[in-house]
């Protein structure tokens, strides 16, 4: 972060000769600033350096540099050279290593005449950072070398960064078991940034100012000395301030534990909150799950651990609460009396690349098991007292436990079939599902009786991320005989799209223009993109690591979320496994298997073709 020292006011504060000296040593820090008052703490503090340095008392330390650019600035309306000054602190550990420091922080000097050796430094007690700034936020990604972390989270970061969503004191950390620096990291991560369109103002000195943050430490995922070592270098950032912590574990699952279980042992902080994101899968079946609950909640409580699932940070998921209880016109429609079905659709034009992860757990417990259960629970549950994240995962998890058990002869299995030329992700000699459908039904006073469909799959004809809300025909139409034989053309549907183009849509019927009375079908449209003019949106990522910060955790999994989810899959799992089901081929780039035709026509539903 680029740092400076500067004169706050040409007017002084009182009318003494101690204005100006005094705030030579007050810190700018930019248009936005994570505690509100944070420009008379700088005051404050440059009061009592000024007041120190006076009586010879100010000691500056002679282990910790001032930054990497030191600019002394004699006269403020005749600027003179700069002069650079590197220091690199070396911290020891109690197993004897040594680890130096890289830093890359900028601190600007105006004001009056004085020589290096007269300004003030931070003490050896203080990590050397924006002109003495403990940081209030310390980030630690665990399996930073990851094509997670260096794709996804480390972007994802940046952009909160850049958008002042993170102090800008924040600490980043990188760790895993390779051998790196903190300019290797630093490397990696900056091959993999990029500013947003619309974040394009100041994005190289962004760019700087964020990796200038960033640290690496190496270490096993079941290594305490490692974990111990991430957690003295943290606190040398922290300084003696409340600081808090957010460990991203990024590590494969069978790394999970162990982590988690050092983690919580070495390096937590006792001066703030500690938060801990787990990514999926949760468990290979219901003992694993509950194996990996058990183990986590012995070291962490529940409201630390936030489960994550990207596809849950997409704007659709939000709209589903924003758009039924901000708008009247849809909660007294929200139920069984005027909604005839309900379909989640996920369908993706690609194939899987991870195939070692997809091979070895499928599409069941990557994509339904979290994401899609999720979406219907948000979209089923009954009002929460509050938009208090317990409070919604409070009635999530009444949905969940009211889904019934699913039916084998309910759910439809495929995998595509590709040629040796095509460049697939997953072995085609494994029956791992690639396409999973399903009717769901939940059996309570506002859903009996009303399916909730399900179609999810890879090599699909295109990729599509929707919910359709189909409403019932309306009783006795009047104009049933200008609708003709397909009464279903009459439907109304409330749309909510996520891909190709954000919107949300809803079907009604209107009469063509001209003579004659004639019936047509049309949508009334929200283009998010032409609405917002929307160049880029942020990525789910995004959004969710900044509900991790902010504490919100409505989109996150609880543990008996995860319970009831498995619950309702686990006849399914099982039948797979004992019978080898083998899944229906389907061909890649096709619209899936046919048997999902029939399944909808066995619910009474039409699928909307692709």
């Amino acid at each position: 972060m680029s740092v400076s020292f500067s004169q706050l006011s040409t007017t002084p504060l009182w009318e003494s000769s101690t204005a100006r000296p005094i705030s030579a040593y007050s810190l700018q820090v930019g248009t936005k600033s994570f505690h509100s008052k944070h420009r008379l703490c700088q005051r404050v503090c440059g009061l009592k350096r000024w007041m120190l340095k006076s009586l010879n008392l100010w000691k500056p330390s002679r282990d910790f540099g001032v930054g990497k650019e030191l600019r002394i600035i004699k006269n403020q309306n005749s600027p003179h050279d700069s002069k650079e000054e590197t220091r690199r602190p070396i911290l020891k550990f109690e197993d004897g290593s040594l680890h130096e420091l890289q830093l890359g922080v900028s601190a600007h000097v105006a004001g009056f005449a004085e020589s290096p050796s007269s300004i003030p430094q931070t003490t050896s007690m203080d990590f050397p950072n924006a002109g003495g700034r403990s940081a209030s936020l310390c980030i630690a990604v665990i399996g930073a070398t990851g094509e997670l972390a260096r794709g996804k989270v480390f972007p994802a970061l940046f952009a909160l960064y850049y958008s002042g969503f993170l102090p800008e004191d924040v600490g980043i950390f990188g760790y895993s078991r390779k051998n790196l620096t903190d300019e290797d990291l630093r490397s990696i991560i900056a091959s993999t940034l990029t500013c947003r369109i619309d974040h394009q103002q100041n994005c190289d000195e962004k760019l700087e100012a964020f990796l200038s943050r960033t640290y690496y430490v190496n270490g096993r995922f079941d290594n305490r000395e490692g974990m111990s070592k991430l957690n003295t270098i943290m606190e040398q950032i922290e300084g003696q301030s409340k600081a808090n912590r957010i460990f991203y574990l990024s590590v494969p699952q069978e790394a999970l534990l162990d982590v988690a279980s050092c983690l919580a042992d070495n390096a937590q902080t006792q001066k703030g909150w500690n938060r801990v994101i787990i990514e999926k899968p949760f468990g290979f079946d219901p003992l694993s799950s509950h194996r990996i609950t058990q183990s986590l909640l012995s070291k962490f409580e529940e409201k630390q651990l936030y489960r994550i699932d990207h596809l849950l940070g997409k704007n659709l998921i939000e709209n589903l609460t924003v758009l039924r209880f901000s708008n009247l016109v849809f909660e007294p429609l929200w139920s069984r009396t005027y909604i005839r079905n309900v379909q989640v659709i996920l369908s993706e034009d690609f194939s899987m690349q991870t195939s070692r992860y997809y091979d070895g757990y499928g599409i069941i417990r990557d994509i339904v098991h979290s994401h899609i259960l999720q979406t219907i629970a948000l979209l089923a549950m009954e009002p929460p007292i509050s938009v208090d994240g317990e409070d919604i995962r409070n009635e999530k998890v009444k949905v969940l436990r009211s889904i019934r058990k699913l039916d084998p002869a309910d759910v439809i299995l495929g995998q595509y079939k590709a040629s040796a030329e095509e460049n697939v992700g997953i072995n085609l000699t494994s029956s791992t599902p690639t396409y999973f459908a399903a009717a769901l039904y939940i059996d309570n006073a506002r859903w009996d009786g009303v399916p909730f469909l399900i179609k999810t799959g890879m090599g699909l004809i295109k990729h599509s991320v929707e919910i359709r809300i189909q409403f019932r025909h309306v009783p006795g139409n009047l104009y049933r005989e200008r609708i003709g034989h397909n009464i279903n053309l009459a439907t109304n549907e409330l749309i909510l799209r996520d891909v190709p183009d954000e919107a949300i849509l809803v079907k009604i019927n209107n009469k063509v223009p001209g003579l004659g009375l004639q019936l047509d079908a049309s949508e009334l449209n929200l283009l998010y993109k032409e609405k917002y003019n929307s160049a880029d949106v942020p990525d789910s990522y995004e959004h969710l690591l900044l509900d991790v910060v902010d504490g919100d955790n409505h989109l996150f999994l609880r543990s008996d979320e995860l319970a009831a989810a498995w619950t309702i899959l686990s006849p399914v799992l099982n039948e797979i496994d004992k019978n080898h089901t083998t899944p229906e081929l389907y061909e890649l780039g096709g619209r899936g298997p046919i048997g999902a035709y029939y399944l909808w026509a066995k619910h009474g539903v039409q699928w909307v073709e692709d």
